[in-house]
């Protein structure tokens, strides 16, 4: 089942706060419906996260004993907010530089499953080629580190920064680095679907998901990340340290299932989401 909660990140810590039971939530292997089947709270953001799921849910879970609960959020800290609550059973969004920044600074302990799918990064642009982005041109830009630094080297690649290393932000970049003087507007990843359009724009960077959401394709993007190689940015089950259950374990299975990967490869066939080699 999809619940289609829709959070923002605003108010989110004082609801899962008022709303999660500690102690007295039931383990997932002690909560069952009426046919005998683990139910799983899974949070996951609606596209194509919760798509995927569903999929899983309506084809897989019963056959395998399981019932997917899916609960959906808007923004990229309440799903993590709320496997920590225990609100949740697992998260399906994010890849290992955004939970390793997430632990890092959070204190959560979690631990995840191998990479099910990625969404390459993309760049959209009023603008028709790279050439045309003027000296100075505004560049919108995520706000948080796991993704901004991967931004910064969409834009290496494309020749309009060089020199980027692990260390670089849009607010520590120097002029070498930035040999065109781009200016970074930062910004949440939400919300820079939303000003992509602004004519005071040059290029807006933005996430598979929120572009999905929006009904926008990267093949009208002018960057696209390349996905071919190993890429540490595939997205996983995540679920709180120790205490992983064999409910989790089989939806684990399942997403990596044949199945899966062409479900993806139907439903998104020009690449927008791309199954990793592992699923």
């Amino acid at each position: 089942m999809r619940k289609k909660l829709s959070l923002a990140a605003t108010g989110a810590v004082a609801l899962f706060a008022l709303t999660a039971c500690g102690g007295d939530t039931p383990s997932a292997e002690e909560n069952t419906n009426e046919a005998g089947a683990t139910i799983l709270e899974v949070g996951a953001v609606p596209v194509p996260h919760a798509e995927i799921l569903e999929y899983v849910d309506e084809n897989l879970a019963a056959d395998a004993g399981i019932d997917l609960e899916i609960q959906e959020f808007d923004d990229y800290q309440t799903p993590n907010i709320a496997l920590d609550e225990g609100s949740i059973d697992v998260n399906y969004y994010q890849h290992l530089p955004w939970l390793e920044e997430q632990m890092a600074t959070k204190g959560y302990e979690f631990e995840h499953g191998a990479g099910i799918h990625i969404e390459p990064y993309s760049a959209f642009s009023k603008h028709e080629t790279v050439e045309d982005i003027p000296d100075g041109g505004v560049v919108a830009i995520t706000n948080d580190p796991a993704n901004q630094l991967r931004a910064l080297y969409l834009l290496e690649e494309a020749g309009l920064l060089q020199d980027i290393d692990d260390e670089t932000t849009a607010l520590s970049i120097t002029d070498e680095q930035n040999p065109k003087g781009l200016e970074f507007e930062e910004n949440q990843p939400e919300v820079l679907v939303q000003i992509s359009g602004d004519p005071q724009i040059d290029l807006a960077i933005l996430n598979g998901n929120y572009l999905l959401q929006a009904g926008m394709k990267t093949a009208d993007a002018l960057l696209v990340e390349d996905v071919s190689a190993d890429n540490q940015y595939a997205n996983f089950l995540a679920w709180r340290a120790g205490e992983s259950t064999e409910a989790i374990e089989t939806l684990e299975e399942l997403m990596q299932s044949d199945e899966v990967k062409e479900y993806i490869k139907e439903t998104w066939p020009n690449g927008d989401v791309t199954p990793t080699e592992a699923s």
